[in-house]
């Protein structure tokens, strides 16, 4: 009875921890809570008094207006009065009564017009104090958060695989510094870590390709006997056959690893040009097998790495030609630039592929209906290797089925 295999080791603990030590007053600490209340509580009551002292002011000058006399009697005996504001009274055929109404209306219509005026000129003085207030707030605000612009800034560099920037902020301790700190401990770690793939994939690529070359030219050097047995060479051409396929396979497993990362260094690349020499080199696979490449190719220049994109064409026309009909097949290879995009779409008859399957394509060693290792059209690698520089070119690929079988495959580049 074979032992059971033991479960896998727990993980070990990261000893990496970007806490701070514990201060002693936490609560004296300026955090940005406590900063922005400061900040616009004092606002708002500075705001608030310079408000309290237009309405004062403008009430006192309300009353003032209000107090003054409204009419005057210029001639006791004939009761002849004159008025500017009321000029309702300055009549000689009014009664007492009516001669007190008219001054009561008189008094009520001024009362009105100052209570009118204070309120107009409040409303004015509470729009401008507002609008001065906003422009502060925001003023203010973008000071107090600029370093998350720094922060944003940072953040963008290092997605295009600029792993050496820092932020570096200084200034209080407070949240956002932390934040800014814990960010450059988590780059420094990053950094280590592709700086750590890239040597592995500089040293594996070395290891691996080493003893597969030896392999290849013995087995060559073997073949090229005439003297060797029929069942000796049928056995050589297999394992040169399986060596092959083990190079193709490295080859891509470095290439899909290199691919990984943003392109630092870029050209002008002509995807024309690009797709051109993909479809020579495939020209003869296509003729052996009676698939007709076509297709027209306007200019379409990005920035970008030429080897890597010429991959990405090569990989997609020799899908397009190995996985096709039998008889009477075609491929379309056009590039042309839409709507500000670089577009590069391959066109092929083959199988009908169901939809739900596209997203399984692009999977590493994933072919046409889950078909796995063991296929002599390639090692599984090709469209996940197109996906990943298409992606390191800030590109995206798309694949749809095509109406009566067959892919039409869309990589789409910025200009």
């Amino acid at each position: 009875m074979a032992a059971t295999p033991a479960p896998p080791a727990t993980p070990p603990k990261p000893t990496w921890d970007p806490r701070k030590p514990d201060q002693p007053f936490p609560w004296l600490r300026p955090t940005i809570r406590i900063r922005l209340t400061l900040l616009y509580g004092g606002m708002f009551l500075i705001a608030g008094i310079l408000l309290l002292s237009i309405i004062y002011l403008l009430a006192a000058q309300a009353l003032r207006t209000g107090n003054e006399p409204l009419f005057k009697i210029v001639q006791f005996q004939s009761l002849k009065v004159t008025s500017n504001n009321c000029p309702g009274i300055a009549t000689s055929d009014l009664s007492l009564a009516e001669f007190n109404d008219a001054i009561n209306a008189c008094m009520d219509h001024e009362r009105k017009a100052a209570l009118d005026n204070l309120l107009s000129r409040s409303l004015l003085a509470l729009l401008g104090l507002a609008v001065i207030a906003f422009a502060f707030g925001y003023a203010m605000a973008g000071r107090v958060l600029s370093p998350l612009g720094r922060i944003t800034r940072t953040a963008r560099a290092v997605a295009g695989s600029d792993l050496s920037r820092r932020i570096e902020l200084d200034g209080p301790d407070d949240e956002l510094k932390e934040l800014a700190d814990t960010f450059d401990e988590m780059l420094e770690r990053l950094q280590r870590a592709f700086t750590a793939q890239q040597r592995f994939v500089g040293n594996a690529s070395h290891e691996l390709r080493t003893p597969l070359a030896i392999n290849r030219t013995l087995l060559e050097v073997h073949l090229s006997d005439p003297g060797a047995p029929v069942e000796l060479q049928q056995l050589g051409k297999t394992l040169l056959a399986t060596n092959e396929r083990s190079e193709q396979l490295v080859e891509g497993l470095l290439l899909l690893a290199r691919s990984e990362n943003q392109i630092i260094e870029r050209k002008p690349v002509d995807l024309a040009e690009v797709a051109e020499q993909a479809v020579d080199q495939v020209r003869t696979e296509a003729d052996a097998k009676g698939v007709t490449i076509q297709g027209e190719r306007k200019p379409s220049v990005i920035q970008g790495n030429g080897v890597l994109l010429e991959r990405i064409a090569l990989n997609l026309v020799q899908n397009a030609v190995r996985y096709n009909v039998p008889e009477g097949g075609w491929v379309e290879v056009t590039t042309d630039v839409q709507h500000g995009q670089a577009v590069l779409v391959v066109t092929n008859t083959g199988p009908v592929v169901p939809a739900y399957e596209i997203d399984n394509l692009f999977e590493p060693f994933r072919r046409l209906r889950t078909e796995r290792t063991g296929s002599d059209k390639g090692v599984g690698l090709g469209l996940s290797i197109v996906r990943s520089v298409a992606r390191a070119h800030g590109g995206h690929i798309a694949a749809e089925p095509r109406e009566g079988g067959g892919l039409v495959m869309r990589v789409t580049f910025p200009v």
